[in-house]
């Protein structure tokens, strides 16, 4: 991440200097000074965090909102001016009015920005979906899960209070079951202190079963003394088992309703590429029958398409991971490059697969993408 933003840093430098000489070149001095400060303030922030090395939550949120709220509107000013000169070389107007088009698209993006910075990031919704299946046991028709997923607990340590309103908002809803599908810090255990008595109260007849994602490992932090990413996943798991929460690592269990029963299946995270894959499904669908109905929970919702659908009859996956990239449109979000399966309910045959694009965010932002409650309601057919 920190290439990506000292490569951003660099590229920086090309719009300030096209702005700077060639749009307000003869603009009073401090105009110009005005016109740098953001610019210096990012580069202070790049260089307190990879030269001093203060990677703070804080930090990286600050580093994250300055460049979208000044290196993209500055770079998306520049392209369209640019674009506009060359067009203004055959209709002299153009290059006119390219700055003025340039100018309010960057402050439409800026107002974007600006609104999931202090609003998107804490606007919680709630999704209700209902699942269909003929496999579903009569005595489980109606039967309603809820599932959170990549809480990213940290992030929140800057608005305690959503925390709070998450879990009211759970308990409102009278769950069943509460499933978490991983991801429940940044990077380390500490994330977790101020916030175990509010989790402790969520609740739901049958309890709440959870699962690890690649942020539990807690590999993203560097650790000094006896301080260790083991250390930390051990201490994660043994929060959750504090507050209540059931850790299903690559096992199943059984939810009964008189005589009938579905599965719950739960790996550790199924991983691909940079992501670690710590997953046993084969071990986790021991004991299990393929009349039964079951429910994997697998972080990774590329583990669906790579080993739940060639390999398994499971009938509904839960995963997370993608966050929308904490950005969606209507129904599009720039995730959808990277992961086919990235928001919503998808189907294969008679399997399915519902990905949550998550309550809680690596950074604080969010636009469209809004923190989400999931609410499943099973149905019979």
């Amino acid at each position: 991440m920190g290439i990506i933003f000292l490569i951003l840093a660099l590229i920086l430098l090309l719009p300030d200097a096209y702005i700077l000489f060639g749009v307000i070149g003869k603009s009073p001095w401090w105009l110009k000074g005005l016109f740098l400060l953001p610019t210096a303030a990012y580069y202070f922030v790049i260089v307190r965090m990879f030269w001093l090395g203060d990677m703070r939550q804080s930090m990286l949120n600050l580093l994250f909102w300055l460049t979208l709220c000044v290196v993209f509107p500055l770079i998306l000013f520049s392209l369209i001016s640019l674009v506009g000169k060359g067009i203004g070389l055959l209709w002299t107007p153009a290059a006119v009015l390219s700055n003025w088009l340039a100018l309010a698209i960057s402050l439409v993006w800026l107002g974007i920005a600006v609104y999931g910075i202090v609003v998107g990031w804490k606007k919680v919704t709630v999704e209700e979906v209902e699942i269909s299946s003929d496999k579903i046991p009569a005595a489980f028709d109606g039967y309603r899960i809820v599932q959170l997923s990549d809480f990213h607990i940290g992030t929140y340590m800057a608005a305690p209070g959503t925390v709070d309103r998450i879990v009211s908002e759970v308990n409102s809803l009278k769950p069943d079951l509460i499933v978490f599908t991983g991801d429940l810090v940044n990077s380390s255990s500490e994330e977790i202190g101020q916030f175990t008595s509010v989790l402790s109260r969520m609740e739901a007849r049958d309890g709440i079963l959870s699962v690890l994602g690649n942020h539990d490992y807690c590999l993203y932090k560097q650790y000094t003394g006896s301080y260790s990413p083991e250390r930390e996943l051990a201490e994660v798991i043994r929060i959750e088992e504090a507050v209540g929460w059931r850790l299903l690592r690559n096992e199943s269990v059984r939810i009964m309703r008189g005589n009938d029963s579905i599965a719950i299946v739960g790996v550790d995270n199924a991983g691909s590429r940079m992501f670690p894959d710590k997953s046993d499904l084969p071990k986790a669908l021991r004991g299990l029958s393929e009349e039964e109905f079951k429910i994997l929970l697998s972080h990774d919702p590329s583990h669906w398409r790579r080993e739940v659908l060639p390999t398994t009859g499971i009938d509904l996956t839960l995963s997370g991971h993608t966050h929308a990239m904490q950005f969606k449109i209507g129904n599009w979000s720039p995730s959808k490059w990277t992961y086919p399966e990235w928001g919503g309910l998808y189907k294969e045959g008679k399997q399915q697969l519902y990905v949550s694009t998550g309550i809680g965010e690596n950074i604080a932002f969010r636009f469209g993408a809004y923190p989400q409650i999931v609410v499943l309601t099973l149905d019979r057919k």
